[in-house]
């Protein structure tokens, strides 16, 4: 026994660790780290953070408007490089005194060719580009170039240079009084230019280099220890180019590996202990989660994925982290387990979550109110409406309660950021998701909402019409438990609507053979034709026949537990005391007249048996006078604890005082008789 304690442990042990680690790597893998400057602001804009203070000194680096302007100014003075190729005008010349001395047959030809060789001269001098070439000059505007001759570089007017076509137009009006520019036309001039001039691509861009570095990127210094901005200042543009400024440099002071473990070290420590503070808790005061692990997997998976969301928000700059409704995490909580839970959970990630935001108090603290308003007003989720209302409280919460901390620090309303208000609207439109989430996690996990209790405790439920039409004395026997285990259940604290479900459901297989229970006989008993054993296992069966129908009917196994726990591990006490009776001197096998149980496990189980004894041992009662009624709840109720159906069970001795206190007032109300109204005498 010892060996299996010791192993029991080691597991939950395991599975505790598994839990932190598992939890805490995937937090921290998604935390951010590499961008520190998370901060969210604009121009014109009121600063929302703390007083910021420069930690190192930085350049404020002009904006990207300025540089351009600052660009464009210095490329106007731009000089692009040519390279003047003067054999080129060299042949072209040589071209016409051969080629055309001998094709020109007309008067004056040789005046002509050294008058155009002159022009020529003057040109190829001047040099000449393409057309293209000349275009890309134009477009910007570049006023000179420089042109390299040899080993000099001189600088030229672009309006000075030619290209094919302006020579060509230059020959022809050159002298056009001693010329004739007809015959001029006729000599094909315009095949003989060639441009002499060649971009020195090398030599260009070195140039526009040295400009460009001659612009500096930054418009001051701000040193370190030095105020950059404080809450509720506005953000200007020229705080803008500051801000930008250290956001930049912060960008590359991250990039150090060391900065980056020690960030990481941190986180996982701070997770770490988080998440084992979570585990103690459940161990405390929630133990039998651990029993049921998908009570655990849901608790911690809810936990991971909020912060995995935030922590993608805050490094994404995806909307805005106020945005993410995390009231949810507490609802859902709330909805399938209980409301300390809940709420450790919920303060355990918004804790967590605030380790992304620059600015966490006011995060926290808004969170921290919230979630306490979605628990309050989400007690017992038993219609859709409920999540509305609940989202629409939570919506109108953060908006006063956001108002009245602005006002507090600002001291002045009219700085209120109203944005803000648009991103509480947009967190309660999401909260209405939380009713189909439940539903899936309600099937993927398998828990079960009020909601759907209330569902199953529709009488028109075609099991519970079934047992109105087959049993109607067990259908009534059942809604009288159901209405007394609720209100106990209100009393001490367990959950109303999963015991009232469970009670209508507890007795569901006595349909199969429902004479052989009094409750549904209106004459003789059909158990005087059969010995005790046999008609203690058909009393016995009808637990059996509970559970077959709850699966044919697909009622969760929660209510199923309800048909199983109510008798427990009890005896079918008439029979085994008639039997034993009947043979005094026989040993008997009591397993034949013993329920198959299990006993109890939850507070609402045992509510369920101390009600259920109490309600049908209060039929057979021959008087009901506050003192029977009293007696019977006291001897039935001290048995089932004498006898131990409730050794497994978190039902304190002060939850069952209370519950025989409200069962003794409901049974006395139930059986109070009338009086007796008096007659009206007549006189002769």
């Amino acid at each position: 026994m010892k060996k299996q304690q010791k192993r029991d442990s080691l597991d939950q042990l395991l599975i505790k660790t598994a839990i932190v680690v598992v939890s805490t790597l995937l937090i921290v893998y998604f935390m951010p780290r590499g961008d520190k400057f998370s901060y969210d602001y604009s121009i014109d804009k009121p600063w929302r953070y703390g007083q910021l203070i420069a930690t190192f000194k930085f350049p404020i680096y002009k904006d990207d408007a300025l540089i351009r302007h600052e660009q464009d100014s210095v490329m106007r003075k731009f000089q692009p490089y040519y390279n003047m190729d003067e054999e080129v005008g060299k042949a072209v010349l040589r071209n016409l005194y051969t080629a055309k001395l001998n094709e020109w047959q007309f008067p004056k030809a040789n005046l002509y060719i050294k008058h155009i060789a002159q022009v020529l001269d003057t040109i190829y001098n001047r040099g000449i580009l393409s057309i293209e070439e000349y275009a890309e000059l134009q477009s910007p505007a570049t006023s000179s170039v420089r042109i390299v001759r040899g080993n000099e570089a001189l600088s030229v007017q672009t309006s000075m240079l030619f290209t094919t076509r302006s020579a060509y137009e230059f020959i022809m009006h050159a002298d056009t009084v001693n010329f004739s520019r007809l015959v001029m036309q006729d000599l094909n001039l315009d095949e003989m230019l060639q441009p002499n001039l060649q971009y020195d691509k090398t030599k260009s861009e070195s140039a526009k280099a040295d400009l460009l570095s001659s612009i500096s990127g930054a418009s001051g210094m701000v040193q370190s220890g030095q105020k950059i901005i404080d809450r509720g200042e506005i953000v200007t543009k020229e705080t803008y180019n500051i801000l930008k400024s250290y956001e930049r440099e912060v960008s590359k002071h991250v990039g150090d590996d060391s900065h980056e473990l020690y960030t990481i070290i941190g986180q996982s420590i701070f997770v770490t202990l988080l998440l084992i503070t979570l585990i103690s808790y459940i161990q405390l005061f929630r133990a039998d989660y651990f029993d049921n692990m998908r009570s655990c997997i849901l608790l911690f998976a809810l936990l991971v994925f909020f912060c995995i969301v935030a922590s993608w928000m805050v490094s994404h700059k995806f909307m805005h982290v106020f945005m993410l409704p995390c009231c949810m995490v507490p609802i859902i909580i709330r909805v399938f387990m209980d409301s300390r839970t809940a709420f450790m959970f919920h303060c355990a990630m918004i804790a967590i979550i605030s380790l992304t935001l620059k600015s966490p108090f006011e995060f926290l603290l808004l969170q921290l109110v919230t979630g306490m308003i979605s628990i309050q007003t989400l007690r017992e989720l038993s219609q859709r409406s409920q999540i509305v209302r609940t989202a629409a409280f939570i919506a109108l919460a953060y908006m006063l309660f956001y108002t009245a901390y602005e006002g507090i620090i600002e001291n002045d309303f009219t700085k209120i950021d109203t944005t803000y208000y648009i991103y509480f609207f947009i967190n309660g439109v999401l909260l209405l998701f939380t009713y189909p989430l439940l539903y899936l996690l309600e099937k993927g996990f398998g828990f079960i909402s009020d909601v759907t209790l209330v569902e199953l405790s529709n009488i028109n439920n075609p099991l519970l019409q079934r047992m109105t039409e087959i049993a109607p004395g067990t259908f009534q026997h059942s809604m009288q438990v159901a209405n007394l285990a609720s209100e106990v259940a209100r009393k001490i604290g367990a959950k109303a609507q999963l015991v009232r479900t469970g009670a209508l459901y507890h007795d569901v297989g006595k349909i199969e053979r429902p004479v052989f229970f009094t409750e549904n006989q209106k004459g003789i008993s059909p158990h005087r034709h059969l010995t005790p054993q046999k008609s203690a296992e058909v009393i016995i069966a009808h637990v059996k026949n509970g559970l077959a129908l709850a699966a044919k009917y697909n009622l969760p196994p929660i209510i199923r537990r309800f048909i199983t726990t109510h008798h427990g591990t009890g005896m079918t006490k008439y029979f085994y005391i008639t039997y034993k009776n009947e043979h005094p001197d026989e040993q008997i096998d009591t397993s034949i007249f013993t329920y198959p149980g299990p006993n109890p496990e939850t507070k609402e189980e045992a509510i369920l048996m101390m009600v259920d004894s109490v309600e049908a041992a209060s039929r057979s009662l021959t008087e009901f006078t506050e003192e029977t009624i009293s007696a019977l709840v006291d001897k039935i109720i001290d048995t089932l604890v004498s006898d131990g159906y409730f050794r497994n069970c978190a039902i304190t001795f002060k939850d069952i005082e209370t519950t025989k206190s409200v069962l003794k007032e409901k049974l006395k109300t139930i059986y109070h008789t009338r009086i007796t109204y008096p007659e009206l005498q007549t006189t002769t």
